[in-house]
């Protein structure tokens, strides 16, 4: 009985799954064929693009002078990289200029295409490093390179126009600052100039020299009262050994070696060897004796009066006779003439002393305004050598600074070439007859779920259970 009702329910259904699947097989190759038609149309009618690569490498290097000049001090220029910083990236700047209005119409000159026509390149900054990859698309290979090699040819100019105006704009305001340094040099030269001549400070060591000579002149000084000294006191052995002073010795020494006096002293001495020997024999009044004494006073007023004339000052008969003996004898001539030259050497010597304590105070006093003189001198050497300094240290560090063009805009040089590609970019094959398979799989996938989920399906099963 059963069996002859599934029998007979079968028949319809039957019919019923065979309709059925003819509808859905219909829709899945109608979907099918939509897939496949629209992937094999856009291939046929999307243009294919090129993508030419290449990349930048940015100089990260800093530059660090340090010129020393001699006498005047040192002058050092550091600058900073570029890509030196740590709170952002400045490729990210350069990126923004690089993709700028202006760069991509310059470029599109240069590529001599409309600058609608020309796109924007892709740039990747790959980490760590300074380097900038670019990625710029053509319809062909030869317009993607050639798009890239204006694009790169536009962005140096940018980079160089960028930079002229900073060193432009940064020159200003230095050559101001040099300007005022050279003002103050000049003046600081003025001023030294000027003291000079109004000082009478030509040479720096005029100073050094003056009391070097005040130095020698004191030891000079020294040894000259030493030998005065050693000088008096010999005098003062020799005149005790004579008993004569050194006055009355040179007045001895004068009359011994004047040919008057000791012709006069010789006639003296003979009249009184005679007058003795007359009184030995004869009275007081002969004739002989008065003649001989007459001699003996002539010739002892003569003595008087010789000596007075050699001497400058009245002699008495006690001196004239203590002068006229005392160089008689042996060894007695050589003692006055070492008294007599004692005391003109002691006289020199006293007299060379005198001059020295003149002189050394002239310079003294000298030195003392020439000091103060250069303590002014030094204070307007010093102003000029802080002036050549500033000035010297300015100058070279506006020569270092614009030696230094790439502080602020890095030194670009291409890394990679801009390639030739030998393949389109897009639109890609193998990509869109995957995605029109996996479409395909997908849509009859889902026809088919569709097809097993309806509820009948679930009746018949119960019914068969």
């Amino acid at each position: 009985m059963i069996q002859r009702l599934f029998i007979f329910n079968m028949a319809p259904l039957g019919s019923l799954l065979k309709g059925r699947w003819l509808r859905y097989l219909i829709l899945s190759a109608l979907g099918n064929t939509l897939i496949w038609g629209s992937s094999l149309q856009y291939l046929k009618v999307t243009k294919p693009t090129y993508t030419s690569e290449w990349a930048l490498i940015l100089s990260s290097g800093s530059l660090g002078v340090s010129v020393n000049l001699p006498g005047i001090g040192q002058a050092s220029s550091s600058s900073g990289s570029a890509l030196g910083s740590s709170t952002y990236d400045p490729r990210e700047n350069l990126e923004y200029i690089f993709t700028s209005e202006p760069v991509l119409k310059d470029a599109a000159a240069i590529a001599k295409i409309p600058p609608d026509k020309f796109n924007k390149p892709r740039i990747k900054l790959l980490n760590n490093t300074t380097i900038m990859q670019f990625e710029i698309t053509g319809k062909s290979p030869q317009e993607a390179q050639h798009k890239s090699l204006a694009l790169y040819q536009a962005i140096v100019r940018k980079v160089n126009v960028l930079r002229a105006t900073e060193i432009s704009q940064r020159g200003k305001p230095s050559q101001e600052i040099l300007l005022s340094a050279q003002h103050k040099l000049e003046q600081a030269q003025k001023r030294l100039s000027d003291y000079k001549m109004r000082s009478g400070l030509n040479f720096p060591d005029q100073v050094g020299n003056l009391s070097t000579n005040i130095e020698q002149l004191r030891r000079l000084r020294a040894e000259t009262k030493a030998q005065e000294q050693l000088n008096n006191k010999r005098i003062q052995q020799l005149s005790q050994d004579l008993g004569l002073s050194p006055a009355e010795a040179a007045t001895a020494f004068l009359l011994h070696v004047d040919q008057i006096f000791q012709q006069n002293l010789k006639d003296f001495s003979e009249a009184t060897t005679s007058l003795e020997v007359l009184m030995t024999k004869f009275g007081v009044n002969h004739p002989q004796v008065v003649k001989e004494n007459k001699r003996q006073e002539a010739s002892w007023n003569a003595l008087l009066e010789r000596s007075q004339y050699l001497s400058g000052k009245p002699m008495t008969a006690t001196t004239l006779n203590r002068l006229a003996l005392a160089v008689s004898g042996s060894g007695r001539d050589t003692l006055f003439q070492s008294l007599v030259s004692s005391q003109s050497d002691y006289q020199g010597l006293k007299a060379q002393v005198k001059a020295l304590d003149v002189a050394i105070a002239q310079l003294e006093k000298r030195l003392d305004n020439l000091s103060q003189k250069q303590s002014i001198l030094e204070n307007l050497k010093r102003d000029q050598q802080i002036a050549e300094a500033t000035f010297a240290s300015t100058l070279t560090k506006l020569d270092l600074g614009q030696g230094d063009v790439f502080s602020t805009y890095p030194l670009i040089q291409m890394a990679m070439e801009p390639s030739l590609p030998k393949e389109a970019t897009t639109p890609k094959k193998n990509f869109i007859f995957a995605g029109a398979a996996a479409g395909s799989i997908f849509s009859t996938l889902g026809l088919s779920l569709l097809w097993i989920r309806k509820p009948w399906i679930k009746k018949l099963s119960k019914f068969i259970s």
